[in-house]
């Protein structure tokens, strides 16, 4: 697959491993104890990812993984603190102890189950695959020797590369554009610069219910079903017991079901 990904990378640097987990400690023991004595859960997240946790017109820190954060922050006794984080390097600001949690439309992988420990997962997702209305493009198998553009880092780009119809290999000088935000993705798409684009379902009819002038469309055909959940450090089951038992009870009195509707009523 050499030369068949493009990743266009901005403003990334150095990111400084000293913040609430004390660097490498925090990967070695349970961080539980330490983190209701302090009340505090820094979760980290891309804030352009709506509807899951992103800025609205004021700023704020909005969305369906915040709301039901927040919910289980209120029965577990402790603060959400919300970080935005460089998403190409979440499970580094984990594992590092700059974040608590990764929680933000994130998608339990193979590779990913290698590196972080998931809570129960909440939430059902697809990727999609998104042209313009206009396109000629039908199917997978019209990518063929097409742009394609992805969040850099994203299950998108995971589900792509390990697609059983192997896109990237088989359609000749078919290439991933990466771009850090989801936001910058949908521009590539509406000027041209690429010709489909791969995202989350969540996010890509939410984009498309707030953008109704632009004239998307969906293919029937995407790359495969998947479940979010919230990413922890492997050391940390007692906090993984709790919000999953906490994820449960909302499930089980009907909080979850309102929380959803607000977000995704359609």
């Amino acid at each position: 697959m050499k030369n068949k990904l493009l990743t266009i990378m901005t403003g990334l640097g150095l990111v400084g491993l000293t913040l609430s987990g004390c660097g490498a400690d925090s990967q070695e023991k349970d961080n539980y104890e330490a983190i209701m004595e302090k009340g505090e859960i820094i979760m980290g997240l891309d804030d352009t990812f709506a509807p899951m946790g992103y800025r609205d017109s004021s700023g704020e820190i909005v969305g369906f993984d915040i709301d039901l954060a927040n919910e289980i922050g209120k029965r577990m006794d402790v603060d959400f603190k919300f970080q935005t984080i460089d998403w190409a390097l979440k499970e580094t600001e984990l594992n590092g102890g700059n974040i608590d949690v990764i929680w933000n439309g994130y998608t339990i992988t193979e590779e990913r189950k290698e590196k972080v420990l998931f809570s129960s997962p909440y939430l059902d997702n697809s990727q999609i695959i998104i042209v313009l209305k206009d396109s000629p493009i039908k199917s997978k198998a019209d990518l063929k020797g097409k742009t394609i553009a992805a969040q850099q880092s994203s299950s998108a780009v995971d589900a792509v590369m390990a697609d059983e119809e192997n896109i990237i290999e088989s359609f000749n000088n078919a290439e991933i554009v990466q771009y850090p935000s989801n936001n910058d993705v949908f521009n590539d798409l509406a000027s041209g610069r690429s010709e489909a684009i791969v995202v989350d379902e969540t996010l890509g009819r939410y984009y498309m219910k707030q953008n109704k002038d632009m004239n998307y469309r969906v293919l029937d055909e995407n790359f495969g079903q998947e479940e979010y959940a919230v990413g922890l450090r492997k050391s940390d089951d007692k906090l993984k017991q709790a919000i999953d038992e906490n994820l449960a009870d909302i499930k089980e009195d009907g909080t979850y079901d309102k929380i959803y509707d607000k977000w995704f009523e359609e």
